[in-house]
């Protein structure tokens, strides 16, 4: 399955939690707003802590949904890469597993931009 499949499959889960739960749905989209559109750092910023983190818990539909940001955003192959690699420095062997697969969404979902 494509990166972009697995981003488009969550978007669908997501969506139909968020029917069944619209309160919270609101509630934790109201945070994310506010998180990204508050404080001192630029969004691009936030997404890459956002991909290093979620490699690091290893949340393989996070990873698709922050990398598919971070393309729109602008960032480059060797900016994900300083991530990938802060992100193995924190998470050891499985951060680099997780890593990889950031990579290939981030090379997949470049390639369509």
């Amino acid at each position: 399955m494509s990166w972009k499949e697995k981003i488009d499959d969550t978007r669908t889960e997501l969506r139909a939690m968020n029917a069944l739960i619209p309160d919270t749905a609101r509630a934790f989209g109201g945070l994310g707003k506010a998180v990204k559109e508050g404080g001192t750092l630029d969004f691009k910023t936030k997404e890459f802590l956002a991909l290093g983190m979620s490699i690091v818990i290893r949340c393989e539909p996070c990873i698709g949904l922050h990398v598919e940001a971070l393309v729109r955003a602008g960032a480059t192959r060797e900016e994900v890469g300083d991530v990938l690699a802060m992100a193995i420095q924190m998470g050891g062997g499985p951060a680099m597993m997780y890593a990889a697969h950031a990579l290939a969404c981030f090379d997949e979902l470049s390639e369509s931009s």
